[in-house]
């Protein structure tokens, strides 16, 4: 079963004092019975480059989606469980994300959720492993590796027998033409 991730954001008062603007269970979660057993934990978003600091809104509550928007940032935390056994609906949990860029037949040949964002990834693995697919090779992710993602086509692969969980950081980048 999916964990609660603990998510603390930091602002400023009406006195302009900084303090602990939001703590507690992120609320923001995606359960998708594409892919039984997957999570996704929206921490914070942005829209804008340079981030506008300001304000008190939950910008962690707006609608989950795969990819960051225009000039934006996404931070979430993925939980992908191991693949055996588990009927993948591909096409609907890229849809469940809101994917803008969904895989074509050709990505899913190699692995049902190939796929690629328009975005650059920072990725942390937490606990579990992962085998990353690239369209020419694969490595095996082990917790504390960390992974650059440049908007290329790429599937996860959990084959192991826990979860894995993997913090991500994604942010939006010209198109890989």
């Amino acid at each position: 079963m999916p964990s609660a991730i603990r998510r603390i954001v930091t602002g400023y008062n009406s006195s302009g004092a900084s303090n602990i603007t939001f703590c507690g269970d992120a609320a923001n979660v995606l359960d998708s019975p594409a892919w039984p057993g997957s999570r996704v934990t929206e921490l914070w978003s942005t829209t804008d480059m340079p981030v506008d600091n300001t304000g008190n809104t939950d910008l962690g509550a707006r609608p989950i989606r795969h990819d960051p928007t225009p000039h934006g940032s996404i931070f979430r935390v993925v939980e992908i469980p191991p693949e055996a056994g588990v009927k993948v609906d591909t096409a609907k949990a890229f849809a469940d994300l809101g994917s803008t860029k969904l895989p074509t037949a050709k990505d899913t040949a190699k692995h049902p959720s190939m796929h690629a964002t328009d975005s650059i990834d920072y990725l942390v693995v937490i606990s579990g492993e992962m085998h990353m697919i690239m369209e020419d090779g694969e490595v095996l992710l082990k917790p504390g590796d960390c992974i650059v993602q440049r908007g290329t086509k790429h599937a996860w692969a959990n084959r192991g027998t826990v979860p894995c969980i993997m913090a991500a950081i994604l942010i939006d980048a010209k198109p890989v033409v």
